[in-house]
């Protein structure tokens, strides 16, 4: 496990973004998250975890890792070398934290890089999984074919997100909860970090799919090369896992 800083590449308004929100976050990250979405983080990390074990992989790439709770998780059900990278060296630092009391952590191997322009040559992966990470980049579609390229011919990607609920009732709910409930809660948990990311949030997630809506991201990873493209709306719509294979060659 290390902390592979890679060359430099010009950063984006998204990058800026996410810098900006998660900072002050890393050191309680991961339990905070599992409480500010009910437990359901974890829910929706092990059905991520779940479609790239089925690849049988032995190398596979984690994009936005942060502080590598699917790279463990992954490296943990699959006995595959993961390498984890994201912008955030503070996240990555609390990463390597988090693999020295986990055996599994030796296998894991992290490393700062854009999700944009990865350091991977084609085809290097037998699996990619990234979660929460197409609403802080620039160019979702572009970023996805990036991944994409890293990924074997026959391998699996898989990723997570948040997600809008489609239904109206729930829907009222998730943006009650999303307005008022959260910044509350982090705050009172987190500090004034939470607050401010409870406070992005809900806004964040309604723009992005505003903008992008569900069918449109099938279409980004279907366009990517990818085929079987599926998808599953997690707990009342709060959270989106999709999947998809890169077509194998004849």
């Amino acid at each position: 496990m290390a902390l592979d800083p890679v060359p430099a590449t010009p950063s984006s308004a998204g990058n800026a973004t996410a810098r900006r929100v998660f900072a002050g976050l890393p050191k309680r990250y991961d339990a905070l998250a599992w409480l500010l979405s009910f437990g359901q983080d974890r829910r929706w990390r092990g059905c991520v975890v779940a479609a790239v074990a089925a690849a049988t992989p032995a190398r596979v790439l984690d994009v936005a890792t942060g502080p590598a709770g699917v790279a463990l998780a992954v490296a943990g059900r699959t006995g595959a070398e993961v390498v984890g990278v994201d912008i955030d060296e503070a996240m990555l630092r609390q990463g390597v934290d988090n693999l020295s009391r986990r055996a599994d952590g030796r296998r894991v191997i992290l490393a700062v890089a854009r999700a944009e322009q990865l350091p991977f040559r084609d085809d290097a992966f037998d699996a990619v999984s990234f979660s929460y990470l197409l609403r802080y980049v620039d160019e979702p579609a572009a970023t996805v074919s990036e991944m994409a390229r890293c990924l074997r011919p026959g391998g699996v990607m898989a990723s997570l997100d948040f997600f809008v609920p489609p239904n109206r009732l729930w829907r009222g709910l998730w943006r009650l909860y999303t307005a008022v409930v959260l910044p509350v809660l982090g705050g009172l948990t987190g500090g004034l970090p939470w607050w401010r990311v409870g406070r992005f949030l809900g806004p964040n997630i309604r723009r992005h799919y505003s903008r992008y809506p569900l069918e449109w991201h099938v279409r980004a990873w279907e366009e990517a090369g990818l085929l079987d493209v599926g998808w599953r709306v997690m707990s009342v719509g709060g959270g989106l896992v999709m999947w998809g294979t890169k077509p194998a060659v004849p």
